[in-house]
């Protein structure tokens, strides 16, 4: 199966802050395990983003081999509302991934504390 439904997962993390998408599988995997020191091959997705926040490459192991998904926005000044943390990894839920696909903050602004996302 090339694609799966993202409830799948046991977790989905993103690597906050940019990431140089001209890594491949090999590249994005070590990340992962070195400076995440968390394991590629199991039942999680890893999402990395460019610099200029329009793309996104997600990262997730099935079964016999490693997926990569690949994402670009088009348009002018499209961005994804990525947290811009340098070099931390944080879990999110399957409706803060929406949000960020959907342009969205899963961030709350400031001095509005913590909110719950909820599912659109």
């Amino acid at each position: 199966m090339l694609l799966r439904d993202v409830r799948s997962f046991s977790k989905i993390y993103i690597s906050c802050g940019p990431t140089d998408l001209r890594l491949s599988v090999d590249g994005l995997a070590n990340i992962v395990k070195n400076d995440f020191k968390m394991d590629p091959f199991s039942n999680s997705l890893y999402l990395f983003c460019n610099h200029s926040r329009n793309r996104i490459k997600g990262l997730f192991w099935d079964h016999n081999g490693f997926c990569l998904c690949y994402k670009r926005l088009d348009g002018e000044g499209a961005k994804y509302q990525w947290p811009a943390t340098q070099k931390a990894v944080r879990d999110i839920k399957v409706t803060e991934l929406k949000m960020i696909l959907n342009g969205l903050s899963v961030d709350p602004p400031r001095g509005f504390g913590n909110i719950a996302a909820r599912d659109f």
